[in-house]
Parts: C-alpha cells; structure tokens; sequence
C-alpha cells in the first residue's frame, strides 16, 4: 500500500470513530503530536500500542498495522510550507531561531536539541481575555556537540 493510501484510510478511520487525537492519545498514554504523527504514517507504531490502537480505532485492519508498524519512509512534501499554518510555524521558528538558539546555549552550552528523543503536544488555553491560545510544547533531549579526539 502507498503511503498516501495509507494516511488517506488512517484518517477516515480515525473519523469514522468520533475520536480526536488527544482522545485517542490519552487512551495509548502517548502524545498528542506522536498520535498525529503516527496517522501520517510519519512515526513507527510499536507492538505494544498495536492491538490498542486497533481496539481504540475500529476502522484501522491488520494490514493497516502491519504497514504502521514497518520503518516509516519520514518525508515532508516541499509545497507543505504553502499552508499557512506550516508557514506560520515556520515563520515563528526563523525570526525567533537566533534567540532560542541563544537562550539553548546559555542554559546547555555548544548542543542541539533532538528529533530522536523527543516529544511534542499541541493543547488549546483560554488567554488572560478569554481568547484561545495555542500552546506548543517541544521536550527534546538535548545533546551536547563533542570534542572530536582521535
């Protein structure tokens, strides 16, 4: 099955059952960022969350799995930064990428921040004049650049 087959029966399953990914997040006791990422088929589902995930998603078969569960093929479409949301993000992490590089140096010295060993939730508050707010959290394991010896 192809990748694009494959998000387009993950998503009308995760839609035939009524679920929101926070719902189905909390359920797996995973993030809500990871959940999103495993329906692009983005994130390799593992043994354990498999069967849960089966009884939490109804719509989502055996073959489903099988395909979720191989290494994912991790790809973005060029033409992705196009949606203005992509964008925005995109723009916040360009205009505030010299402070926040900055602020990780002073607090960890020479390092980056890891893809790998990392976690990323997305969740709605009220602001302090009742407007919604998106709060974006990043928790990546920071990994410090070495000195290379022979």
């Amino acid at each position: 099955m192809e990748k694009m087959e494959l998000v387009r029966r993950l998503k009308d399953a995760k839609k035939a059952s009524g679920k929101t990914y926070d719902e189905i997040a909390d359920a797996l006791g995973l993030c809500n960022g990871y959940v999103a990422q495993l329906f692009q088929n983005q994130a390799q589902l593992k043994d354990g969350t498999a069967e849960k995930l089966k009884k939490i998603v109804p719509g989502i078969n055996a073959e489903m799995i099988e395909h979720m569960k191989a290494c994912p093929m991790r790809s973005y479409n060029p033409t992705l930064i196009q949606e203005p949301n992509v964008y925005r993000m995109t723009e916040i992490c360009l205009h505030y990428g010299e402070a926040i590089k900055e602020l990780m140096n002073e607090k960890f010295g020479d390092g980056i921040m890891s893809a790998i060993d990392f976690k990323i939730t997305v969740d709605k508050v009220k602001g302090d004049k009742g407007e919604d707010r998106m709060v974006v959290t990043m928790n990546g394991k920071f990994l410090p650049h070495i000195e290379q010896v022979q």
